[in-house]
């Protein structure tokens, strides 16, 4: 079985995954909307086989096309994914799922209503340091994490000025303003990714922004958001808690890794920097970085990422790292762009995969609603002065869930920092 598919908003990420999305052998016909269709445009003359294209979500929807892809405007996530559920299509979303409760809890009504397949597009999930995590957790040697924190930490000085003024036009500075916990995906997901919990309350405050260019002005602002840096405490069902940071104003180098993670467990810990990466116990230290380590797929020139801002074009080329489970991939995506530590070929993989065999995948509607409805009460919270505030799980996913990388090999931890000693000694020789 394959299926047919349409990308609605051909912008900087529609358009890298429109590449990705056309060369799965699952997909045997892809479809644009875009409301400038010179965007569309420039994507078939970089090869990209459209096999027709609609004016507007409305006439893709009404069409027979099986699926769909969102990549509109982050607010306008959980309408679009209710309208083509509604439609009877599957449905891709990038981040976040929605900003409103009620959207998120009716896209899960409605996926179990209907069956059919929703995934949120979370990068972090396939992070490589996320991924190794996960392994390490999965073969049971952290124990119970009672601790674990998730950093967005991306200044706006690094690519997002220019990001904002390409999707939001003349009106940029309204949007460009979008509240950092609305946005909570890439440090919530990158901790539930690893962990099989989840939050149950937080209390978060914010920072309002002191650049005074007119950004994060509430007078400006379409969301009334003058807060820059937001920092939230969760508690989790098994009683311990996780931090998240979503930085905009910071002195960090966001092109060399925008999400950073850590998890303390009552067995052994791990705790990932800028440049280096260690996984302990109580005995021994083990430097995991080169098994999260990234190659480039592509040019930081290449033609394709002529519309993406210098300052973020790191986070479109970055490949496959070993910890990565590269055998599962098709054979059709060797060679394509990848991103953000290799995780733009497995998100694509992960849906089509769900589509094809009728299962759930794993950042199903349920999972994308528990890395997104805590950011949902987080940004309640901030607004209420750091109240703590009960958050709303929406249980597990009641219908099959496809793991595709359930039969990794456990990592042999006593060979890698025999290794690491061996290593050692010959540099001290």
């Amino acid at each position: 079985m394959t299926f047919t598919l349409g990308i609605v908003g051909i912008g900087q990420f529609g358009s890298h995954f429109a590449e990705l999305f056309a060369a799965h052998p699952e997909i045997d016909a892809l479809y644009a909307v875009d409301s400038i269709p010179e965007r569309i445009d420039a994507v078939e003359a970089r090869g990209v086989p459209f096999a027709g294209r609609f004016d507007t979500i409305e006439d893709l929807l009404a069409s027979d096309v099986d699926a769909v892809a969102i990549f509109t405007q982050r607010w306008t996530h959980g309408e679009h994914a209710l309208m083509a559920l509604r439609a009877g299509k599957h449905v891709y979303s990038a981040v976040p799922m929605a900003i409103e409760e009620e959207e998120i809890r009716q896209i899960t009504e409605e996926v179990e209503r209907t069956g059919l397949v929703y995934m949120m597009g979370e990068t972090s999930q396939y992070n490589a340091a996320v991924v190794l995590a996960r392994r390490l957790y999965r073969q049971g040697v952290f124990g119970e994490v009672f601790y674990a924190e998730g950093d967005y930490v991306h200044d706006m000085d690094l690519g997002f000025y220019d990001a904002y003024k390409y999707s939001g036009g003349e009106q940029w500075k309204s949007t460009a303003s979008y509240p950092p916990l609305l946005y909570p995906t890439h440090s919530i997901g990158g901790i539930l990714g690893v962990i099989p919990n989840h939050a149950v309350s937080v209390s978060a405050i914010g920072r309002p922004d002191t650049r005074g260019d007119g950004v994060f002005d509430k007078d400006v602002s379409m969301f009334g958001n003058d807060v820059s840096n937001a920092f939230a405490l969760f508690e989790m069902d098994n009683g311990g808690a996780f931090r998240t940071n979503e930085l905009r104003r910071v002195g960090y180098p966001s092109h060399k890794r925008e999400s950073r993670f850590r998890f303390f467990g009552e067995d052994s810990s791990f705790e990932e920097t800028i440049e280096v990466t260690y996984w302990h116990d109580k005995e021994r230290v083990l430097e995991v970085t080169d098994l999260i380590s990234t190659d480039a797929t592509m040019s930081l020139d290449d033609p394709r990422l002529a519309d993406v801002s210098p300052a973020l074009r790191d986070a479109f080329v970055a490949g496959a790292a070993s910890a990565h489970n590269q055998a599962r991939l098709p054979k059709e995506f060797q060679g394509k762009p990848n991103g953000h530590e290799g995780a733009h070929h497995f998100l694509v993989d992960d849906f089509a995969r769900a589509v094809v065999d009728g299962m759930q995948p794993m950042v199903n509607a349920w999972q994308a609603a528990r890395y997104t409805l805590p950011g949902v009460i987080a940004h309640q919270s901030m607004n209420r002065g750091g109240e703590r505030l009960p958050i709303n799980d929406l249980g597990d996913c009641p219908l099959p869930v496809q793991d595709l990388d359930a039969d990794q090999e456990p990592l042999d931890l006593d060979a890698l920092f025999a290794e690491q000693e061996a290593r050692k000694g010959t540099v001290a020789e």
